[in-house]
Protein backbone atom coordinates (compact mmCIF):
# COMPACT_ATOMS: atom_id res chain seq x y z
CA UNK A 1 0.00 0.00 0.00
CA UNK A 2 2.47 2.47 0.82
CA UNK A 3 4.71 1.58 -2.27
CA UNK A 4 1.00 2.42 -4.04
CA UNK A 5 1.00 5.53 -2.19
CA UNK A 6 4.81 6.65 -2.97
CA UNK A 7 4.63 6.32 -6.50
CA UNK A 8 1.15 8.01 -6.80
CA UNK A 9 3.08 10.92 -5.48
CA UNK A 10 6.10 10.59 -7.68
CA UNK A 11 3.83 10.49 -10.80
CA UNK A 12 2.09 13.88 -9.49
CA UNK A 13 5.27 15.36 -8.45
CA UNK A 14 7.03 15.03 -12.16
CA UNK A 15 3.64 15.95 -13.83
CA UNK A 16 3.80 19.18 -11.50
CA UNK A 17 7.51 19.70 -12.22
CA UNK A 18 6.82 19.83 -16.01
CA UNK A 19 4.16 22.19 -15.68
CA UNK A 20 6.71 24.02 -14.50
CA UNK A 21 9.31 23.53 -17.24
CA UNK A 22 6.70 24.03 -19.82
CA UNK A 23 5.55 27.56 -18.73
CA UNK A 24 9.33 28.44 -18.25
CA UNK A 25 9.86 27.56 -21.66
CA UNK A 26 7.07 29.00 -22.91
CA UNK A 27 7.09 32.42 -25.06
CA UNK A 28 5.10 34.36 -21.66
CA UNK A 29 6.88 37.29 -21.31
CA UNK A 30 9.15 37.51 -18.44
CA UNK A 31 8.01 39.99 -16.17
CA UNK A 32 10.53 41.34 -13.55
CA UNK A 33 10.09 43.92 -10.53
CA UNK A 34 12.22 46.52 -10.35
CA UNK A 35 12.29 49.47 -7.83
CA UNK A 36 11.73 52.96 -8.87
CA UNK A 37 12.21 55.94 -7.04
CA UNK A 38 11.67 59.88 -7.59
CA UNK A 39 13.89 63.07 -8.25
CA UNK A 40 12.43 65.56 -4.92
CA UNK A 41 14.89 67.95 -5.63
CA UNK A 42 18.42 69.01 -7.32
CA UNK A 43 20.98 71.34 -6.33
CA UNK A 44 24.94 71.81 -7.28
CA UNK A 45 26.35 68.55 -7.64
CA UNK A 46 23.95 66.63 -5.77
CA UNK A 47 20.07 65.09 -5.95
CA UNK A 48 17.55 64.57 -2.99
CA UNK A 49 15.54 61.19 -3.97
CA UNK A 50 12.70 59.32 -2.49
CA UNK A 51 10.92 55.70 -2.77
CA UNK A 52 13.89 53.77 -3.38
CA UNK A 53 13.73 51.87 0.14
CA UNK A 54 16.01 49.28 -1.05
CA UNK A 55 19.06 50.85 -1.97
CA UNK A 56 22.48 50.42 0.14
CA UNK A 57 25.58 52.96 0.52
CA UNK A 58 27.42 53.99 -2.21
CA UNK A 59 25.18 51.89 -4.49
CA UNK A 60 24.72 53.62 -8.28
CA UNK A 61 21.26 55.24 -9.20
CA UNK A 62 20.31 55.83 -12.82
CA UNK A 63 19.04 59.10 -13.82
CA UNK A 64 17.33 59.85 -16.95
CA UNK A 65 19.71 60.68 -20.09
CA UNK A 66 21.98 58.19 -18.99
CA UNK A 67 23.23 59.75 -15.64
CA UNK A 68 24.50 58.19 -13.04
CA UNK A 69 24.99 58.92 -8.80
CA UNK A 70 25.78 57.43 -6.23
CA UNK A 71 23.57 57.05 -2.97
CA UNK A 72 25.31 58.79 -0.23
CA UNK A 73 23.21 59.59 2.52
CA UNK A 74 20.71 56.40 3.34
CA UNK A 75 17.74 58.36 5.74
CA UNK A 76 14.69 56.74 6.58
CA UNK A 77 12.72 58.91 3.76
CA UNK A 78 15.04 59.60 1.31
CA UNK A 79 18.53 59.65 -0.01
CA UNK A 80 21.10 62.02 -0.67
CA UNK A 81 22.74 61.32 -4.30
CA UNK A 82 26.50 62.68 -4.98
CA UNK A 83 26.12 63.37 -9.27
CA UNK A 84 28.43 62.35 -11.62
CA UNK A 85 27.27 63.95 -14.60
CA UNK A 86 25.78 67.06 -16.13
CA UNK A 87 22.46 67.36 -13.51
CA UNK A 88 21.63 70.61 -14.83
CA UNK A 89 18.85 68.62 -17.13
CA UNK A 90 17.56 66.82 -14.01
CA UNK A 91 13.82 68.20 -12.24
CA UNK A 92 11.74 67.40 -9.49
CA UNK A 93 9.37 64.25 -10.35
CA UNK A 94 12.20 62.28 -12.60
CA UNK A 95 12.08 58.70 -11.87
CA UNK A 96 15.41 56.86 -10.71
CA UNK A 97 15.99 53.31 -11.18
CA UNK A 98 18.68 50.94 -8.93
CA UNK A 99 21.35 49.35 -10.65
CA UNK A 100 21.86 46.91 -7.72
CA UNK A 101 25.62 47.90 -8.10
CA UNK A 102 28.77 49.83 -7.04
CA UNK A 103 30.62 52.05 -8.89
CA UNK A 104 33.29 50.38 -10.97
CA UNK A 105 35.80 51.41 -13.75
CA UNK A 106 37.18 49.94 -16.67
CA UNK A 107 40.86 48.40 -16.15
CA UNK A 108 43.41 46.62 -17.80
CA UNK A 109 46.28 47.61 -21.01
CA UNK A 110 43.77 49.41 -22.94
CA UNK A 111 44.34 52.14 -20.68
CA UNK A 112 48.06 53.12 -21.06
CA UNK A 113 48.82 55.70 -22.92
CA UNK A 114 44.98 57.23 -22.58
CA UNK A 115 43.29 60.27 -21.12
CA UNK A 116 39.99 59.49 -19.32
CA UNK A 117 37.67 61.32 -16.65
CA UNK A 118 36.50 59.17 -13.37
CA UNK A 119 33.89 57.12 -15.36
CA UNK A 120 36.65 55.67 -17.96
CA UNK A 121 35.21 57.61 -20.66
CA UNK A 122 38.08 58.62 -23.09
CA UNK A 123 39.07 62.64 -23.63
CA UNK A 124 41.10 62.30 -26.01
CA UNK A 125 40.43 61.71 -29.74
CA UNK A 126 42.07 58.26 -29.96
CA UNK A 127 38.45 56.55 -30.18
CA UNK A 128 37.28 53.93 -27.57
CA UNK A 129 38.69 52.43 -24.90
CA UNK A 130 38.55 48.72 -25.39
CA UNK A 131 39.01 46.51 -22.08
CA UNK A 132 37.84 43.11 -20.47
CA UNK A 133 37.59 43.88 -16.82
CA UNK A 134 36.36 46.32 -14.61
CA UNK A 135 37.18 47.08 -10.81
CA UNK A 136 34.74 48.75 -8.15
CA UNK A 137 36.26 52.40 -7.33
CA UNK A 138 36.62 51.40 -3.92
CA UNK A 139 38.12 47.88 -2.82
CA UNK A 140 39.59 47.12 0.53
CA UNK A 141 43.61 47.70 1.12
CA UNK A 142 46.12 44.37 1.31
CA UNK A 143 45.83 43.02 4.54
CA UNK A 144 49.63 42.57 6.24
CA UNK A 145 49.88 39.26 5.22
CA UNK A 146 49.88 40.57 2.08
CA UNK A 147 52.57 42.98 2.09
CA UNK A 148 56.34 43.05 1.99
CA UNK A 149 58.96 45.39 3.37
CA UNK A 150 59.80 48.46 1.49
CA UNK A 151 63.13 48.12 0.34
CA UNK A 152 63.22 49.08 -3.07
CA UNK A 153 63.48 52.55 -4.02
CA UNK A 154 62.17 54.36 -6.69
CA UNK A 155 64.21 56.49 -8.01
CA UNK A 156 62.67 59.94 -9.11
CA UNK A 157 65.91 61.41 -11.06
CA UNK A 158 65.29 64.67 -8.48
CA UNK A 159 68.78 64.62 -6.77
CA UNK A 160 67.48 66.41 -3.29
CA UNK A 161 64.98 63.38 -2.97
CA UNK A 162 67.24 60.45 -4.45
CA UNK A 163 70.34 61.16 -2.19
CA UNK A 164 68.29 63.30 0.72
CA UNK A 165 64.77 61.90 0.67
CA UNK A 166 64.43 58.74 -0.74
CA UNK A 167 61.09 57.15 -1.40
CA UNK A 168 60.50 53.55 -1.45
CA UNK A 169 58.57 51.41 -3.98
CA UNK A 170 54.63 51.20 -1.96
CA UNK A 171 55.27 54.16 0.15
CA UNK A 172 52.46 56.87 -0.08
CA UNK A 173 54.93 63.15 -1.40
CA UNK A 174 53.61 70.09 -6.37
CA UNK A 175 53.18 68.72 -9.75
CA UNK A 176 56.99 69.21 -11.12
CA UNK A 177 58.61 66.93 -8.79
CA UNK A 178 55.82 64.30 -10.13
CA UNK A 179 55.79 64.95 -13.68
CA UNK A 180 59.95 65.35 -13.27
CA UNK A 181 59.46 61.72 -11.25
CA UNK A 182 56.95 60.15 -14.18
CA UNK A 183 59.89 61.03 -16.87
CA UNK A 184 61.86 58.97 -14.64
CA UNK A 185 60.53 55.89 -15.09
CA UNK A 186 60.95 55.48 -18.58
CA UNK A 187 62.59 51.84 -19.78
CA UNK A 188 62.16 51.67 -15.83
CA UNK A 189 59.72 49.10 -16.00
CA UNK A 190 57.13 51.10 -14.15
CA UNK A 191 53.95 51.88 -14.99
CA UNK A 192 51.92 55.61 -14.10
CA UNK A 193 48.77 56.73 -12.92
CA UNK A 194 48.54 60.84 -13.46
CA UNK A 195 45.30 61.72 -11.59
CA UNK A 196 44.70 65.64 -12.07
CA UNK A 197 41.93 66.26 -9.46
CA UNK A 198 40.33 69.97 -10.27
CA UNK A 199 42.96 71.26 -11.85
CA UNK A 200 42.69 73.91 -14.77
CA UNK A 201 42.26 72.69 -18.17
CA UNK A 202 45.43 74.51 -19.39
CA UNK A 203 47.97 73.16 -16.78
CA UNK A 204 46.46 69.33 -17.46
CA UNK A 205 46.83 70.45 -21.16
CA UNK A 206 50.92 71.11 -20.49
CA UNK A 207 51.19 68.46 -18.39
CA UNK A 208 49.76 65.93 -21.33
CA UNK A 209 52.17 67.44 -23.44
CA UNK A 210 55.46 67.40 -21.15
CA UNK A 211 54.35 63.67 -21.37
CA UNK A 212 53.60 63.06 -24.96
CA UNK A 213 57.15 65.08 -25.91
CA UNK A 214 59.44 62.97 -23.14
CA UNK A 215 57.55 59.42 -25.03
CA UNK A 216 56.43 59.10 -21.18
CA UNK A 217 52.68 58.49 -22.26
CA UNK A 218 53.55 55.24 -23.28
CA UNK A 219 53.64 54.25 -20.01
CA UNK A 220 51.03 56.26 -18.50
CA UNK A 221 47.19 56.57 -17.95
CA UNK A 222 45.93 60.27 -17.23
CA UNK A 223 42.78 60.48 -15.16
CA UNK A 224 41.33 63.95 -15.43
CA UNK A 225 38.72 66.21 -14.07
CA UNK A 226 38.42 69.79 -14.50
CA UNK A 227 37.34 73.31 -12.63
CA UNK A 228 34.03 73.01 -13.95
CA UNK A 229 33.31 69.33 -13.34
CA UNK A 230 30.62 68.27 -10.53
CA UNK A 231 32.53 67.59 -7.31
CA UNK A 232 31.00 64.27 -7.17
CA UNK A 233 33.47 63.35 -10.33
CA UNK A 234 36.32 65.21 -7.80
CA UNK A 235 35.29 62.76 -5.12
CA UNK A 236 35.61 59.93 -6.73
CA UNK A 237 38.65 60.70 -9.26
CA UNK A 238 41.18 59.08 -6.61
CA UNK A 239 39.45 55.81 -6.18
CA UNK A 240 39.10 55.08 -9.48
CA UNK A 241 42.61 55.99 -10.68
CA UNK A 242 43.93 53.77 -7.90
CA UNK A 243 41.24 50.81 -8.81
CA UNK A 244 43.43 51.19 -12.45
CA UNK A 245 46.72 51.19 -10.85
CA UNK A 246 45.80 48.18 -8.79
CA UNK A 247 44.83 45.92 -11.47
CA UNK A 248 48.62 46.18 -12.94
CA UNK A 249 50.19 45.89 -9.45
CA UNK A 250 48.11 42.43 -9.66
CA UNK A 251 49.63 41.49 -12.40
CA UNK A 252 53.09 42.11 -10.47
CA UNK A 253 53.99 45.50 -11.94
CA UNK A 254 55.00 48.58 -10.29
CA UNK A 255 53.06 51.00 -10.18
CA UNK A 256 53.38 55.00 -9.24
CA UNK A 257 50.60 56.99 -8.95
CA UNK A 258 50.68 60.73 -8.36
CA UNK A 259 47.33 62.45 -7.07
CA UNK A 260 47.47 66.07 -8.10
CA UNK A 261 46.12 67.35 -5.63
CA UNK A 262 44.06 65.75 -2.77
CA UNK A 263 43.78 69.50 -1.19
CA UNK A 264 41.29 70.04 -4.02
CA UNK A 265 39.60 66.78 -3.19
CA UNK A 266 39.29 67.44 0.22
CA UNK A 267 37.60 70.53 -0.72
CA UNK A 268 35.05 68.77 -2.46
CA UNK A 269 34.07 66.44 -0.52
CA UNK A 270 33.21 69.35 2.00
CA UNK A 271 31.63 71.01 -0.76
CA UNK A 272 29.13 67.62 -1.11
CA UNK A 273 29.04 66.95 2.77
CA UNK A 274 27.60 70.46 3.02
CA UNK A 275 25.04 70.79 0.41
CA UNK A 276 23.89 67.06 2.33
CA UNK A 277 23.32 68.64 5.35
CA UNK A 278 26.36 67.10 7.05
CA UNK A 279 27.66 68.69 10.17
CA UNK A 280 30.50 70.13 9.61
CA UNK A 281 33.53 69.73 11.97
CA UNK A 282 37.18 71.35 11.58
CA UNK A 283 37.56 74.12 9.36
CA UNK A 284 34.31 73.11 7.79
CA UNK A 285 35.62 69.56 6.48
CA UNK A 286 33.32 66.77 7.66
CA UNK A 287 34.75 64.77 10.73
CA UNK A 288 35.01 61.23 8.45
CA UNK A 289 37.39 63.37 6.08
CA UNK A 290 40.54 61.25 7.26
CA UNK A 291 39.01 57.85 7.10
CA UNK A 292 38.42 59.04 3.25
CA UNK A 293 42.59 59.75 2.65
CA UNK A 294 43.44 57.01 4.87
CA UNK A 295 41.12 54.33 3.08
CA UNK A 296 42.73 55.64 -0.03
CA UNK A 297 46.41 55.80 0.63
CA UNK A 298 46.49 52.26 2.57
CA UNK A 299 45.75 50.71 -0.74
CA UNK A 300 49.84 51.66 -1.79
CA UNK A 301 51.40 48.65 -1.36
CA UNK A 302 54.48 46.39 -2.30
CA UNK A 303 52.65 43.13 -2.84
CA UNK A 304 54.62 39.51 -1.69
CA UNK A 305 56.22 37.27 -3.63
CA UNK A 306 53.24 34.88 -3.74
CA UNK A 307 51.16 37.78 -4.62
CA UNK A 308 53.23 38.21 -7.75
CA UNK A 309 55.41 41.36 -6.05
CA UNK A 310 54.15 44.31 -7.08
CA UNK A 311 54.01 47.47 -5.87
CA UNK A 312 52.17 51.02 -6.02
CA UNK A 313 53.75 53.86 -4.95
CA UNK A 314 51.52 56.63 -4.17
CA UNK A 315 52.76 60.51 -4.31
CA UNK A 316 49.57 62.93 -3.05
CA UNK A 317 50.24 66.29 -3.70
CA UNK A 318 48.49 68.71 -0.77
CA UNK A 319 48.74 72.67 -0.24
CA UNK A 320 49.44 74.49 2.53
CA UNK A 321 48.00 78.01 3.25
CA UNK A 322 50.87 80.64 4.05
CA UNK A 323 52.99 77.93 4.50
CA UNK A 324 51.12 76.41 7.43
CA UNK A 325 51.63 72.57 7.38
CA UNK A 326 49.75 72.45 10.59
CA UNK A 327 46.47 73.04 8.95
CA UNK A 328 43.40 70.28 9.07
CA UNK A 329 44.56 68.83 5.37
CA UNK A 330 48.29 69.12 5.74
CA UNK A 331 47.98 67.74 9.07
CA UNK A 332 45.81 64.13 7.90
CA UNK A 333 47.99 63.74 5.36
CA UNK A 334 51.66 64.00 6.91
CA UNK A 335 50.36 61.48 9.60
CA UNK A 336 48.78 59.00 7.56
CA UNK A 337 52.05 59.07 4.49
CA UNK A 338 55.62 57.63 5.04
CA UNK A 339 57.30 60.89 5.23
CA UNK A 340 56.44 64.38 3.21
CA UNK A 341 58.18 66.59 1.13
CA UNK A 342 57.87 70.22 1.89
CA UNK A 343 58.04 72.75 -0.98
CA UNK A 344 59.49 76.17 0.63
CA UNK A 345 57.91 79.52 -0.73
CA UNK A 346 60.69 81.36 0.06
CA UNK A 347 62.91 78.90 -1.39
CA UNK A 348 61.38 79.06 -4.82
CA UNK A 349 61.55 83.18 -4.54
CA UNK A 350 65.07 82.97 -4.17
CA UNK A 351 65.50 80.61 -6.98
CA UNK A 352 66.67 77.50 -5.23
CA UNK A 353 64.76 74.67 -8.03
CA UNK A 354 62.80 72.60 -6.89
CA UNK A 355 62.44 74.51 -3.85
CA UNK A 356 62.60 71.38 -1.21
CA UNK A 357 63.07 72.28 2.17
CA UNK A 358 65.23 70.14 3.69
CA UNK A 359 64.62 70.56 6.80
CA UNK A 360 61.21 70.60 7.27
CA UNK A 361 61.35 67.15 4.94
CA UNK A 362 60.95 63.76 6.23
CA UNK A 363 61.92 60.73 4.23
CA UNK A 364 60.25 57.96 7.35
CA UNK A 365 62.09 54.56 5.14
CA UNK A 366 65.53 56.62 4.84
CA UNK A 367 68.52 54.53 3.78
CA UNK A 368 66.43 51.43 3.56
CA UNK A 369 65.08 52.74 0.81
CA UNK A 370 68.20 53.54 -0.98
CA UNK A 371 70.28 51.49 -2.67
CA UNK A 372 74.08 50.62 -1.13
CA UNK A 373 75.78 53.14 -3.23
CA UNK A 374 73.79 56.04 -2.45
CA UNK A 375 73.37 55.43 0.97
CA UNK A 376 77.34 55.45 0.70
CA UNK A 377 78.19 58.60 -0.72
CA UNK A 378 74.77 60.64 0.44
CA UNK A 379 74.87 59.67 4.24
CA UNK A 380 76.64 63.00 5.73
CA UNK A 381 75.45 65.53 2.81
CA UNK A 382 71.90 66.32 4.82
CA UNK A 383 73.70 66.77 8.20
CA UNK A 384 76.21 69.17 6.27
CA UNK A 385 73.41 70.99 4.69
CA UNK A 386 71.77 71.22 8.13
CA UNK A 387 73.90 72.35 9.64
CA UNK A 388 75.08 74.91 6.52
CA UNK A 389 71.62 76.23 7.10
CA UNK A 390 72.08 77.49 10.52
CA UNK A 391 75.29 78.82 9.75
CA UNK A 392 74.46 80.82 6.85
CA UNK A 393 71.28 82.39 9.49
CA UNK A 394 74.27 84.10 11.49
CA UNK A 395 76.31 85.13 8.70
CA UNK A 396 73.37 87.45 7.64
CA UNK A 397 73.41 88.89 11.22
CA UNK A 398 77.30 90.03 10.69
CA UNK A 399 78.67 87.20 12.96
CA UNK A 400 82.12 86.53 13.34
CA UNK A 401 82.68 83.25 12.13
CA UNK A 402 85.47 80.66 12.58
CA UNK A 403 87.65 79.01 9.54
CA UNK A 404 86.00 76.16 10.41
CA UNK A 405 82.54 77.38 10.09
CA UNK A 406 83.52 79.27 6.60
CA UNK A 407 84.42 75.72 5.34
CA UNK A 408 81.33 74.35 6.07
CA UNK A 409 79.60 77.14 4.41
CA UNK A 410 81.67 77.67 1.08
CA UNK A 411 80.47 73.10 1.77
CA UNK A 412 76.91 73.98 1.84
CA UNK A 413 76.22 76.55 -0.82
CA UNK A 414 77.75 73.91 -3.62
CA UNK A 415 75.56 71.28 -1.84
CA UNK A 416 72.46 73.90 -2.38
CA UNK A 417 74.12 74.26 -6.11
CA UNK A 418 74.31 70.82 -6.87
CA UNK A 419 70.38 70.44 -6.01
CA UNK A 420 69.29 72.64 -8.05
CA UNK A 421 67.69 71.12 -11.15
CA UNK A 422 65.94 72.33 -14.24
CA UNK A 423 62.33 71.33 -14.55
CA UNK A 424 61.56 67.83 -17.16
CA UNK A 425 65.18 67.18 -16.62
CA UNK A 426 65.71 64.23 -13.95
CA UNK A 427 69.71 62.96 -13.46
CA UNK A 428 70.07 59.38 -14.36
CA UNK A 429 71.40 57.07 -11.26
CA UNK A 430 74.92 57.18 -12.13
CA UNK A 431 75.32 61.02 -13.01
CA UNK A 432 73.83 61.11 -9.35
CA UNK A 433 76.06 59.09 -7.54
CA UNK A 434 79.16 60.81 -9.77
CA UNK A 435 77.98 64.61 -8.23
CA UNK A 436 77.14 63.42 -4.57
CA UNK A 437 80.27 61.62 -4.38
CA UNK A 438 82.35 64.82 -5.62
CA UNK A 439 80.51 66.46 -3.04
CA UNK A 440 81.10 64.32 -0.23
CA UNK A 441 84.53 64.23 -0.90
CA UNK A 442 84.59 68.35 -1.23
CA UNK A 443 85.76 68.38 -4.51
CA UNK A 444 83.30 70.98 -5.42
CA UNK A 445 84.57 73.60 -2.26
CA UNK A 446 86.96 75.26 -4.88
CA UNK A 447 84.81 75.06 -7.84
CA UNK A 448 83.37 78.77 -8.34
CA UNK A 449 79.56 79.21 -7.93
CA UNK A 450 79.13 80.20 -11.42
CA UNK A 451 80.76 77.23 -13.25
CA UNK A 452 79.13 74.54 -10.67
CA UNK A 453 76.65 73.90 -13.72
CA UNK A 454 79.53 73.41 -16.08
CA UNK A 455 81.36 71.58 -13.07
CA UNK A 456 78.12 68.58 -13.28
CA UNK A 457 77.79 68.93 -16.85
CA UNK A 458 81.64 67.92 -17.05
CA UNK A 459 81.35 64.77 -14.28
CA UNK A 460 78.32 63.70 -16.64
CA UNK A 461 80.66 63.39 -19.76
CA UNK A 462 83.40 61.66 -17.89
CA UNK A 463 80.96 58.82 -17.40
CA UNK A 464 81.47 57.98 -20.78
CA UNK A 465 84.53 57.32 -20.58
CA UNK A 466 84.44 55.12 -17.84
CA UNK A 467 84.90 51.03 -18.25
CA UNK A 468 81.52 49.61 -19.40
CA UNK A 469 81.57 47.24 -16.50
CA UNK A 470 82.38 49.93 -14.35
CA UNK A 471 79.92 52.39 -15.52
CA UNK A 472 77.33 49.28 -15.49
CA UNK A 473 77.90 49.05 -11.89
CA UNK A 474 77.24 52.44 -10.88
CA UNK A 475 74.19 52.63 -12.95
CA UNK A 476 72.65 49.95 -10.90
CA UNK A 477 74.17 52.05 -7.95
CA UNK A 478 76.21 48.71 -6.73
CA UNK A 479 78.72 49.23 -3.73
CA UNK A 480 82.11 50.63 -5.40
CA UNK A 481 85.47 48.74 -4.39
CA UNK A 482 87.89 50.77 -2.61
CA UNK A 483 90.01 50.75 -6.79
CA UNK A 484 86.69 51.19 -8.63
CA UNK A 485 86.53 54.36 -6.84
CA UNK A 486 89.74 55.36 -6.65
CA UNK A 487 88.62 55.31 -10.80
CA UNK A 488 85.65 57.44 -10.54
CA UNK A 489 87.64 59.59 -8.23
CA UNK A 490 90.40 60.33 -10.72
CA UNK A 491 87.95 60.62 -13.77
CA UNK A 492 86.26 63.52 -11.38
CA UNK A 493 89.42 65.32 -10.44
CA UNK A 494 90.55 65.17 -13.85
CA UNK A 495 87.22 66.85 -15.22
CA UNK A 496 87.32 69.27 -12.42
CA UNK A 497 90.28 70.34 -12.70
CA UNK A 498 89.77 71.34 -16.22
CA UNK A 499 86.49 73.48 -15.46
CA UNK A 500 89.02 75.21 -13.01
CA UNK A 501 91.13 75.74 -15.38
CA UNK A 502 88.77 77.86 -17.84
CA UNK A 503 86.69 79.51 -15.10
CA UNK A 504 86.96 83.34 -15.02
CA UNK A 505 89.89 83.58 -12.09
CA UNK A 506 87.82 87.07 -10.76
CA UNK A 507 84.91 84.89 -10.07
CA UNK A 508 84.43 84.92 -5.98
CA UNK A 509 83.90 81.42 -4.84
CA UNK A 510 82.06 82.87 -1.70
CA UNK A 511 78.63 84.35 -3.45
CA UNK A 512 76.03 82.78 -5.22
CA UNK A 513 74.58 83.09 -8.72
Amino acid sequence: MNDANNNALKKRYQYVFNQLEYIRESHIPDVSLQEMGTVESVSAGIAIVSGLFGAGFEELLLFPNDIYGIAFNIDEHEIGVIMLGDYTALHAGDEVKRTGRVMDIAVGNGLIGRVIDPLGNALDAKGNIVTRERFPIERPAPDIMSRSPVTEPLQTGVKALDALLPIGRGQTGKTAIAIDTILNQKDKNVLCVYCAIGQKSASVAKTITTLQRNSAMEYTVVMVTEGNDPPGLDYIAPYAATSIAEYFTQQGKDVLIVYDDLTQHARSYRELSLLLRRPPGREAFPGDIFYLHSRLLERSTHLNEALGGGSLTALPIIETEEQNMSAYIPTNLISITDGQIYLSPTLFSLGVLPAIDVGKSVSRVGGKAQKPAFRKVSGALKLAYAQFEELETFARFGARLDSDSLLAIEHGLRIRACMKQAESHPFSVAAQIAILLALTKGLLDTIPLNVIDSAQDSIIDGLGTLAPALYEKLASAQPLSDEESDTVMTMIKTKLASVASTADTKTTTGTER
